[in-house]
């Protein structure tokens, strides 16, 4: 349960230290402003952001009782935190799936993608799509409410 947040706390701690180094030059806005950074870095690659992510089997599973898409996503890809963002709360409906965390997730990945780990890729009703518009994307979680 520890391990997600290894990285985001190693963001801050680093953030920090170079914060405090600024500090004691003297430099408080640059300081200030650096760490910021630091921390929208760590809340942006924290299990806080994205919705908390079960198995491939699991997803697939759940996608074909409840009709849901599945998203593959990793921590600290750009698109996926543009895809997670844009969703809002809608996001909650999807059924995500780390493929950092699950070898299964990643060769689905890999099988629709000729080989490559490329996401997020959204897979709705037994079709895979390869960084999708997050509108397309909300318009679908939306056809289920």
């Amino acid at each position: 349960m520890r391990r997600p947040w290894i990285l985001p706390v190693l963001i801050v701690l680093c953030g920090s230290a170079v914060a405090a180094v600024l500090l004691f030059k003297g430099d408080t806005v640059a300081a200030v402003a650096l760490w910021l950074v630091f921390a929208v870095l760590a809340g942006v690659n924290s299990p806080l952001i994205f919705p908390r992510s079960v198995s491939e089997p699991e997803a697939r599973r759940r996608s074909a009782a409840d009709g849901r898409p599945v998203v593959y996503w990793r921590p600290g890809c750009a698109y996926c935190v543009r895809l997670r963002t844009r969703l809002g709360r809608r996001a909650r409906k999807a059924h995500w799936v780390n493929i950092w965390r699950d070898p299964a997730g990643a060769a689905a990945v890999r099988a629709v993608n000729d080989g490559d780990e490329t996401v997020p890729t959204v897979v709705v009703g037994g079709q895979a799509h390869v960084n999708p518009d997050p509108v397309w994307v909300r318009e679908q979680l939306s056809q289920l409410a």
